[in-house]
């Protein structure tokens, strides 16, 4: 009987893969425009993040926005998905959100058209 190969996968079930590109019109799990270290201890940046499914799994697209200098007094937030929506649906939700500083809180159900 052959020897198992464990994977990577088996290993590390925590461990989110990553992606390259995106498409506009493919579903999403959720995108999130967070303030994190970037890589090489060069100060925090802002981060787009979104999930799409790729070989079954959430994998993660990230795109480097900046220095958070440049987002000063701009909201973070998540947009969950669910597959409901795709990529472009959702940076323009991030897009309206970004820039509306007047409202406080936003129910993203509502906004997404979701358990209303």
């Amino acid at each position: 009987m052959p020897k198992k190969i464990e994977t990577d996968q088996e290993n590390s079930p925590n461990i989110v893969p990553i992606t390259t590109t995106v498409l506009g019109n493919e579903p999403s799990m959720g995108l999130y425009e967070i303030h994190e270290q970037s890589p090489g201890s060069r100060g925090f940046h802002r981060y787009q993040i979104i999930h799409v499914i790729r070989d079954g799994r959430v994998a993660e697209f990230r795109q480097d926005m900046g220095s958070v200098k440049k987002w000063k007094g701009v909201r973070q937030f998540r947009i969950p998905s669910y597959m409901v929506h795709t990529v472009d649906e959702l940076k323009d939700l991030a897009d309206q959100m970004r820039y509306d500083q007047e409202q406080d809180e936003i129910d993203v159900r509502e906004l997404l058209g979701i358990l209303k």
